[in-house]
């Protein structure tokens, strides 16, 4: 007889499964399972135990009293303690226990498999699952079946998580010895941990720096040179090539014999991209979730839009032939420098996917140190001031930045009187932060909470800002 597997709750309807990347930055799924194999350390339970004390006591008072009859009441609790010692599986190598845990992703859902393999005498397992760092759910498995369980697990969110948890603890004959582990904790324990790539789609419409200093690329410049488009008309100079004289030009223009005009193009050059996400915090729709963040119930996080965001951002510039770099806000040493082609994605979205919070907030006392003339874009919350510091301070010394805004779409279900207002003054500090920003000449986008079409429309319209140079 297999057992079956327990039956996972259904998850919150707000909740998003994060799909897979589109072709061909499609992340391999993640398969492989844990294994936990242990020699327990064997005790009598607690009532064996009383059994053993109450036929002592029983004996005690039979030899102080002496009266056999009290004495004899006593040694069927003394044989059954001495019965259970004697039947617990042995302490050799042979009789370890292992729990393995074979897992692979699939259509949006991790399948899993738990098999035991038992040593003689062990009668039951006594097993807590969870999921998601959720509830544990307890369940007795009988020795004699095949010790198998089968389940799904619903990919909720990206990044690294710990999807399964399994502790479990080995009974013997009735019950009456635990196997415990070195420690006097369980027998064994396991996890099943996974980093789940996040979904992009590269965009299209690309905001540029306020200066190209490439030397080639594929965006016109301010500087004269070849591969871009019609500049102006300008008379011959030294180092100018016969073969762009303009011979209409110069018979229009020309004046004196030996005048020579030619006809001047734009240089192509690349942009300078720095993606910095803001990792320091990860929070979800449910409003009354933001204290406890619980993974299966708190909808939407903020990193799952963060690290959507970021990976859209890298891959559309990538494949523009533009150079990109990473830097998280939360960490110094998750960090890429800037740098182009399909290698350099890849590695800029492990980057990106392994993104985790990191609890207290970090203070920096100066920004990170970026290349001249970059486009940055900030991807936070802004529910503090120290990501829109960073975002100022960049702005200040003369680069192009662009605050992405990754707060998901608040929903209330569940929430208190108190934290609806509590969420509300936070809101109206966050508002005040954003307006700042956008005084200071800092672009906004909203990420999360808009459709497609939308977001293309605010990217066409920070795209149309050209930069300085490509205007004179």
């Amino acid at each position: 007889m297999t057992t079956g597997a327990p039956e996972q709750p259904e998850q919150s309807q707000q909740s998003r499964q994060p799909q897979q990347p589109e072709q061909p930055e499609a992340a391999p799924q993640a398969a492989g399972g844990a294994r936990s194999s242990v020699l327990p350390r064997w005790s009598l339970t607690r009532s064996i135990v009383a059994a053993a004390l109450s036929g002592a006591v029983f004996a005690a008072a039979g030899l102080l009293a002496s009266r056999v009859d009290l004495a004899l009441l006593g040694l069927p609790f003394v044989l059954a303690a001495a019965w259970a010692w004697d039947g617990r599986p042995g302490d050799d190598a042979e009789s370890h226990a292992e729990a393995l845990v074979e897992a692979r992703a699939r259509d949006g859902r991790l399948h899993y498999t738990v098999r035991f393999r038992l040593p003689q005498g062990v009668e039951s397992v006594a097993a807590r699952f969870s999921t998601h760092g959720g509830e544990a759910e307890e369940l007795l498995i009988g020795a004699r079946s095949a010790g198998e369980l089968h389940g799904t697990v619903p990919l909720l969110h990206s990044g690294p998580q710990e999807l399964l948890r399994l502790d479990y603890r080995l009974h013997g004959i009735d019950g009456s010895v635990l196997g415990e582990g070195p420690e006097g904790e369980g027998a064994g324990g396991l996890s099943v941990t996974r980093t789940i790539p996040a979904s992009y789609h590269a965009i299209s419409a690309l905001p540029l720096p306020r200066r190209l200093q490439g030397l080639t690329g594929g965006h016109d410049s301010a500087r004269p040179g070849d591969g871009g488009d019609f500049r102006d008309i300008h008379p011959f100079s030294p180092g100018d090539r016969l073969r762009r004289i303009d011979w209409k030009a110069t018979a229009r223009r020309g004046r004196f014999a030996g005048d020579l005009y030619v006809r001047r193009t734009t240089a192509t050059s690349d942009a300078t991209v720095v993606v910095v996400l803001d990792s320091r915090d990860d929070v979800g729709e449910q409003i009354a979730e933001w204290s406890r963040n619980t993974a299966a119930i708190k909808g939407l996080g903020s990193l799952d839009v963060a690290r959507e965001a970021a990976g859209s951002i890298a891959a559309g510039y990538i494949r523009a032939g533009d150079r990109v770099g990473f830097q998280d806000l939360a960490s110094q040493r998750r960090m890429v420098s800037h740098g182009a082609g399909s290698r350099h994605l890849q590695r800029l979205l492990r980057d990106i996917e392994s993104s985790a919070p990191s609890g207290a907030p970090a203070f920096r006392q100066r920004p990170p140190v970026v290349a001249p003339g970059a486009l940055i874009y900030v991807l936070s919350t802004f529910l503090d001031d120290e990501a829109a510091r960073m975002a100022g301070q960049w702005r200040a010394v003369g680069h192009r930045v662009i605050a992405v805004d990754v707060l998901p779409a608040a929903r209330f279900l569940g929430a208190t009187r108190e934290e609806r207002i509590a969420h509300r003054i936070v809101m109206m500090e966050r508002a005040d932060r954003i307006r700042g920003l956008e005084a200071r000449g800092i672009g906004l986008l909203r990420w999360q909470g808009e459709d497609d079409a939308s977001r293309e429309a605010a990217l066409r319209a920070l795209s149309r800002d050209r930069p300085r140079e490509a205007r004179r």
